[in-house]
């Protein structure tokens, strides 16, 4: 069996690699893994962001299945534990906090960092403002208005929001070098970088643009995007386009450091595989981020898996579902009843569309919005009853919605959708809540959910 190597990236959208054909040298060192591996050009999310979208990346599963994604059911099988069973070491290094322990993601994982428990110092002394002083209280509001406002005017983000890619890549290495030769080993690592706010180091910021933008100007700019995206000026909106591209190609410098530690520890080319949980957009539709949307940039990302067979591209339309399977079968063992993708290495492979999903977690509001993406129509039903439909090949940024002039096609959709919604309906199940301390809800808020 052979070693592999699951990376994956927070909102990296597709069309800003590459192999994909950006104008920009983001991926230097992707490009040329991609160049020897198998692209799948057509590789879509099954959702909008971070929580909905990984049950479908590790489980194979749809997010609103078996109780939803609140936290991962025990119905649901991992592909770690399918790996650990088959023989596999298994370590899993990120630091986004809706894929940690208490939200089932430890599970099938020898060795797991999740950074859970390992918040900056500042991160600390403002939670412990939020913890001891009653919130409706003078002092509290004014701490609390002191930090805002620091942030906010004068561009310092307080607390550590995720773990660096640097730092990330060395305790996975670390990892690596600790196992035995004859065992095959399994890593997972998920940078979050290129998740706003957008700080990318100097060096490679140098690559997109003449002068570098200070941390506190980067971070004040993404308040900006994420409160008042229509005051962006054309400088600002290109501004936050260099960060997010300098952003790109700092992880692509560590994801090749990765690989050759890994090549140099093991003295051999593993099974690599590369994607993102789901794009970011840059005021295609007005917003900014990667909110409860179904548009392109958002579920369009880059998919590519190296595994020895030479390089390859793949037109076919590909769901991060079949993600799962395919790695199962690079390992040569059994693909488990409760996967509903399919490997992308079988012979007869194919898939007409891909379903995404997003839902309000609060259980007291009914909310939920489906997707579905064919390779030429996109469907999309909001919470409301609401619909659209973008004809993708007379309108590929998805401007016009013609459901009222295509009613045979919208028609077929709904249709697709009410068989999605029984199977739904039949994986039904109760996974209970997740209580998140102060420290775990202040770092995702910085990380802009507010979930």
């Amino acid at each position: 069996m052979r070693d592999i190597v699951l990376v994956t990236v927070d909102s990296l959208r597709a069309d800003h690699v590459g192999w994909h054909g950006y104008d920009r040298d983001t991926t230097p060192n992707l490009d040329e893994l991609a160049a020897d591996g198998r692209v799948f050009s057509n590789a879509f999310a099954h959702a909008c962001s971070t929580r909905p979208s990984f049950p479908s990346i590790l489980t194979s599963s749809y997010a609103l299945a078996h109780g939803g994604f609140e936290r991962l059911s025990d119905e649901r099988t991992t592909l770690t534990e399918v790996l650990s069973d088959g023989g596999y070491r298994t370590g899993g290094f990120h630091s986004n906090l809706y894929l940690s322990a208490d939200f089932g993601y430890d599970r099938g994982f020898s060795t797991f960092f999740d950074s859970r428990s390992d918040p900056s110092m500042t991160a600390r002394a403002r939670n412990f403002v939020k913890r001891t002083l009653d919130s409706d209280g003078l002092v509290y509001r004014t701490l609390q208005a002191a930090f805002d406002a620091t942030e906010k005017h004068a561009g310092v983000e307080v607390g550590s929001a995720y773990v660096e890619a640097e730092a990330l890549t060395d305790r996975a290495l670390e990892w690596v070098r600790n196992g035995d030769d004859g065992v095959p080993q399994f890593l997972w690592v998920h940078y979050m970088d290129v998740h706003h706010p957008y700080v990318p180091p100097a060096e490679h910021q140098r690559r997109f643009r003449d002068e570098v933008v200070p941390d506190r100007e980067a971070v004040q700019l993404r308040r900006k995007m994420l409160e008042s995206p229509a005051e962006l000026s054309d400088e600002e909106q290109a501004t936050i386009l260099d960060l997010y591209d300098a952003e790109i190609a700092s992880v692509d410098s560590q994801v090749e450091r990765l690989l050759n530690g890994i090549r140099w520890a093991r003295d051999e080319d593993p099974v690599v595989a590369f994607t993102a949980d789901h794009g970011e957009a840059f005021g295609e539709h007005g917003g900014y981020s990667h909110g409860a949307t179904f548009y392109d940039e958002v579920l369009h990302v880059p998919l590519l898996l190296v595994d020895g067979d030479g390089g390859e591209r793949v037109e076919d339309l590909v769901g991060l579902l079949d993600l799962s399977p395919t790695l199962v079968d690079c390992a040569g063992l059994e693909q488990p009843a409760a996967f509903e993708g399919r490997s992308l290495l079988a012979d007869d492979f194919s898939r007409s569309d891909v379903v995404a999903e997003w839902a309000d977690t609060d259980p007291e509001v009914d909310a939920r919005r489906f997707a579905i993406r064919s390779a030429d129509w996109k469907y999309v039903r909001m919470e409301d009853g609401k619909e659209r439909l973008y004809d993708l090949t007379a309108d590929p940024e998805e401007r016009t919605n013609v459901v009222d002039d295509e009613l045979d096609v919208a028609a077929k959709f709904r249709g697709r959708l009410a068989n999605h919604r029984e199977r739904l309906a039949e994986a039904d199940g109760d996974v209970g809540t997740v209580e998140m301390d102060d420290d775990v809800a202040e770092r995702l808020r910085l990380l802009g959910y507010q979930e």
